[in-house]
């Protein structure tokens, strides 16, 4: 590639539609142009077109539960999330050797050979447990925002034992801790607990080691990712920017020869 060309990554997911704005003469020497996390709203394919719209990009790559959707109507690259998160990894934080991203929808944990070069991954995306849409029901069972809910696991001294991972049956449990007087920061914890030893499960059953990126909506809550700092037994690294981890990795797709 003997020119600068400028690609927009778009990684269109079920609660954001993130995008990164990358120029260079290839992936070695981009440099981010903009960024933008929007809400996806009832039609993320919408959303994305909306961006996509403004033309100021040579080519466009998608990532995400709507890149097929990309594909067909923008005309954009489409890749799977697994490789642009493995991607985006290896550009912001090469020394990783796994990869764990906490989405709206879904968990990944990916293992890399080599930075930008998957080994395994396991993938959670038949159940909400353990997602953001999960814990966005759990908080407000509790009556919590999103904020409220993570600092409220974070200054708990024990978290109470949740034993349904299920929403709807979770919710139903922590409706009952409520009305038995239970201190809702210790469900908040408990909820947290349950999530983060999942999570380190599915890091273990893929192989995961140490250094791990922590990427993905659910990375800015800091209960989170103490618990599976904790779990997880070695150096773990919270994305600067968490939810654009797959949108950088889109757009270097794009400018690799």
């Amino acid at each position: 590639m003997s020119h600068a060309v400028r690609v927009l990554g778009l990684d269109i997911g079920s609660r954001t539609v993130d995008a990164v704005w990358l120029e260079g003469t290839g992936a070695h020497n981009a440099r981010v142009v903009e960024s933008v996390v929007l809400d996806s709203g009832p039609e993320p394919h919408k959303t994305a077109a909306r961006l996509a719209a403004r033309g100021d990009h040579d080519l466009l790559v998608a990532t995400g539960y709507g890149r097929r959707a990309a594909h067909d109507v923008l005309g954009a690259v489409a890749i799977t999330e697994i490789k642009a998160f493995a991607l985006g990894a290896a550009d912001l934080h090469p020394d990783v050797l796994a990869i764990l991203d906490m989405g709206g929808q879904d968990t990944k944990a990916i293992t890399l050979s080599a930075p930008g070069v998957v080994d395994d991954f396991e993938m959670n995306d038949r159940c909400a447990a353990g997602t953001g849409r999960f814990l966005e029901v759990m908080a407000a069972a509790l009556g919590m925002t999103m904020d409220e809910f993570g600092q409220a696991a974070l200054r708990a001294q024990r978290g109470l034992p949740i034993s349904s991972m299920c929403t709807v049956f979770a919710e139903s449990e922590v409706v009952g801790l409520l009305h038995r007087g239970e201190d809702r920061a210790g469900i908040a914890r408990g909820l947290h607990e349950a999530i983060a030893k999942r999570a380190v499960g599915m890091l273990k059953r893929a192989g995961a080691q140490p250094p791990l990126l922590f990427a993905g909506g659910v990375a800015r809550d800091p209960a989170m990712a103490a618990l599976i700092a904790a779990a997880f037994g070695g150096r773990i690294v919270v994305a600067d920017h968490p939810q654009l981890v797959g949108a950088t990795g889109a757009a270097l797709h794009g400018l690799q020869p």
